[in-house]
């Protein structure tokens, strides 16, 4: 595949990926609503809150409803600092 093929995909892709939308219904403007911390946390509790869902139908990986953007925002970052961000992807992991 050629660069322009490449490309002309990736942009297909992101265009396609502009129109998702959030539910209405996981989107709550309660004060009780998870936001930031709770997505923080769920980001960080990922991996066992996954394996956890494998087994019981009872636990979820995600908060629904949760008051959007924040939790999102947290969720990721959770994630994304529990896995290590890019020092995994880094070719000197590991060496000193």
């Amino acid at each position: 595949m050629n660069r322009v093929s490449r490309t002309a995909a990736l942009l297909a892709l992101l265009t396609l990926a502009a129109c998702a939308r959030q539910a209405p219904d996981a989107v709550s403007h309660a004060a009780d609503a998870p936001g930031f911390l709770l997505g923080l946390w769920h980001g960080f509790v990922f991996p066992w809150a996954w394996i956890g869902s494998l087994f019981d139908p009872h636990i979820a990986v995600y908060s629904v409803p949760n008051d959007g953007g924040w939790y999102d925002f947290g969720f990721f970052l959770g994630i994304t600092v529990l896995g290590g961000g890019s020092w995994f992807g880094s070719k000197r992991h590991g060496r000193s």
